[in-house]
């Protein structure tokens, strides 16, 4: 099977741990940063000799019995590796007080170089390292990566951007998820330690998030961030700088400004379909590969960002609603097991044969019976694939229009056609019922119990679905109403589908929608979202109707994302949508379908049409929208399919 490797020449778990913690290390300015230091052991003693290490920098508890203890310490220092577990600076036992998470450090970069730096020195040390990480464990990596420590020797990135304003301003519009990231560094933010009323308030926040985000626009010094003034800084950048701007060109934002400088060493970055982050890291390996002549490995499994983190499971084949078989249960074991192979070949020199194997492995999704298991998930299946690039040259962008009466099919419109329209009612948005979310949580209620003694990572539940669902509203998904419908049954969302597939046809790679719109308004959104439409069946009397990408664009930055350019009501104008990668396997009696709108909330801000300024709008207004579909306005999506 494609997804299990043999994993010939391992290394074998033949000692015990012996661990020095809070190791209070220093940098370059005189700063110091809490340290765990776990070291190979034989009765008790730590083994003698210079050992490889796997450091490990996080803004989220070096501590954490899960994502660190369980998955780095206790599983790579038996096997006769060093670990290094460091809280970043301004976070829990270091020193520091607000420069972290997505705070405008520059320092990081020089701290991770000074951290790798003391470890080579260490006698304990062989003078290899590398480095581990998923989401803001991934962007320490890659700013350190960016000052070449000498000692770094390969690196393994789980779900790492490279430049937040496309993640956090997707398209123009404000991914929501960034105010729950927020939250989450706030809750245990060292400025709170002293302001226990402050940290309460940030508390009850998390433990009502959907009342919170229903009340929007945001106000300086009314949100609970304000009693941790740099993160409610940031909160308003992310809000308000809708255009990229100085900020958004800072180095501790922008990677990919500077990508050149990155160390020329084997990384492997992965992520899921299902992720928010996977743009990105699509991103990160296109550019790297091409640039450095080190090895770079890509994996893209059918995963969400929690899969990666530990928080929904790597063990399971579930993500979301949907079940994607045997080989979508990549297991933690599994896991390790490459984590393992990549860094005993680059930090032991084993011939694992990593180096060996294609550099890419992706998931395609599909070639499930559609049957509904046991467990009651749908049966969508799906593969391992190795493949030697990313994308794949042999896919053939195939453009797919749509129709005037909602078909979507590769024959351009021949003349004439009535455009497609709709009302957006900003108090009304489209629910998002599932897609590329991460971080969108509240907190089951607290009560009395002092939340530092209540990880709050374990009593989190999701506002927003995660992953592959059926589209349609349901009790309890954030902005849905009775009588839940259909998204497809909504008046604001224009459906667009193929006629039942007479044959399969394998969709791998980038998607982007181009549309020709007009609007009454002089700002509105637009959004596209791929699906995979399931037939009727016995289980599924409407058939299944299966999310794979979306994403949006804010009109006003159609022609430029540096800056805005507000419609005339009434005209006709072109914007792109750009669409997250993905892999599927549409099967014979399937339809393709494409869905546009102009809201999809919480997974975005809304837009109130107004064209005042971000985040400073003072009312909403209702938009007719219209998408053209004649022959001077061919509206279409593009598609990867592959032979």
């Amino acid at each position: 099977m494609d997804n299990v490797i043999s994993g010939a020449g391992q290394s074998s778990a033949e000692y015990g741990i012996v661990v020095a913690q809070n190791v209070m290390m220093p940098m370059r300015d005189g700063l110091r940063l809490a340290t765990d230091i776990y070291r190979p052991a034989l009765d008790g003693e730590p083994v003698s000799g210079a050992l490889p290490t796997i450091l490990g920098r996080t803004s989220y508890d070096k501590s954490d019995p899960v994502a660190w203890i369980d998955h780095v310490a206790n599983f790579f220092t038996p096997r006769g590796y060093a670990v290094v577990l460091q809280d970043i600076r301004g976070r829990h036992r270091s020193d520091g007080t607000g420069e972290y998470m997505h705070s405008s450090n520059p320092k990081e970069g020089e701290d991770g170089y000074d951290t790798v730096e003391w470890i080579a020195s260490q006698p304990w040390s062989n003078g290899r390292v590398g480095t581990v990480g998923t989401s803001h464990g991934g962007i320490v990596q890659t700013a350190m990566a960016l000052y070449r420590p000498p000692h770094l020797t390969a690196m393994w990135a789980d779900m790492s951007p490279i430049k937040t304003y496309n993640y956090a301003r997707e398209g123009g519009a404000m991914t929501l998820f960034m105010f729950g990231a927020l939250l989450l560094h706030a809750h245990d933010a060292q400025e709170l330690r002293d302001n226990p009323a402050g940290r309460r308030g940030i508390i009850e926040t998390m433990e009502n998030l959907r009342e919170v985000i229903l009340k929007m626009p945001f106000k300086p010094g009314h949100t609970p961030l304000a009693a941790v003034p740099n993160l409610e800084k940031m909160l308003f950048d992310y809000y308000c700088r809708g255009a990229y701007d100085d900020f958004w060109a800072q180095e501790a934002h922008d990677f990919m400004r500077i990508l050149d400088r990155h160390a020329d060493i084997p990384l492997t970055i992965s992520s899921g379909w299902f992720d928010a982050i996977l743009s990105e890291c699509h991103n990160y390996y296109t550019a790297i590969s091409k640039q450095n002549s080190a090895l770079t490995r890509l994996l893209i499994g059918p995963w969400s960002h929690y899969t990666m983190r530990g928080q929904g499971g790597r063990g399971t084949s579930v993500t979301g609603d949907v079940d994607f078989g045997s080989d979508g249960k990549w297991g933690d074991r599994v896991y390790n097991s490459e984590r393992l192979r990549w860094f005993d070949r680059w930090l032991k020199d084993i011939p694992t044969g990593v180096d060996d194997e294609p550099p890419v492995r992706i998931f395609v999704m599909g070639g499930g019976d559609g049957r509904r298991t046991s467990s009651g998930h749908l049966n969508h299946g799906g593969r391992w694939r190795s493949e030697g690039e990313w994308p794949l040259s042999r896919a053939r962008s195939t453009a797919y229009y749509l129709r005037s009466g909602g078909g979507l099919s590769t024959e351009p419109p021949g003349g004439e056609s009535a455009p497609a329209s709709f009302a957006f009612d900003p108090d009304h948005p489209v629910p998002t019922v599932s897609g590329n979310v991460a971080g969108y949580y509240e907190l089951m209620p607290m009560g009395d119990l002092d939340p530092s003694y209540v990880p709050p990572r374990a009593r989190m539940r999701n506002i927003v679905q995660i992953g592959a669902v059926h589209q349609k509203e349901e009790p309890g998904v954030v902005g849905t109403r009775p009588p839940y419908p259909l998204l497809s049954e909504r008046p604001d969302v224009l459906v667009f589908q193929t006629s039942p597939l007479e044959q399969a046809i394998e969709v791998t790679g980038p998607v982007s929608v181009r549309l020709w719109v007009s609007s009454t308004a002089v700002d509105t959104d637009f959004t596209a979202k791929l699906l995979d439409v399931h037939p009727p069946s016995e289980e599924y009397p409407v058939g299944y109707h299966m999310n794979l990408t979306d994403s949006i664009i804010r009109a006003r930055y159609r022609e430029s994302r540096e800056r805005e350019v507000l419609m005339d009501p009434g005209c006709v104008y072109e914007v792109r949508i750009e669409l997250f990668p993905t892999s599927n396997l549409f099967e014979v009696g399937h339809r393709i379908r494409v869905d546009v709108s102009s809201s999809n909330f919480p997974r975005f801000d809304v837009n109130p049409n107004t064209g005042e300024p971000m985040g400073r709008h003072t009312h909403t207004a209702v938009a007719h929208n219209s998408i053209h579909l004649d022959r001077d306005h061919p509206s279409h999506v593009v598609l990867p399919v592959v032979p």
